[in-house]
């Protein structure tokens, strides 16, 4: 509901400045979607926090499954799935 909510008000104000396509909100709402609320809402704050300045650009797309390696209380490993 939040992701829906800011790229209907504040995303239009904030301008379309994501260097990543999918868009930092496209890709946290197809992530909690696809993985769940925790896996999901990690994945979307690594995201964000990739998408500054200095950080990465291009196709980042969300993975269709979480790695074997990657459990529920070891958060910090989403930072990359790849």
């Amino acid at each position: 509901g939040f992701i829906r909510l800011y790229q209907l008000t504040l995303s239009g104000f904030i301008g379309n400045g994501c260097r990543h396509l999918p868009t930092c909100s496209e890709y946290g709402f197809e992530a909690i979607a696809r993985h769940g609320i925790w896996p999901g809402g990690w994945m979307a704050l690594f995201r964000v926090m990739r998408c500054g300045p200095g950080g990465t650009q291009g196709l980042d797309p969300v993975p269709e499954s979480l790695p074997p390696t990657k459990h529920w209380w070891t958060p910090w490993r989403y930072w990359r799935l790849s």
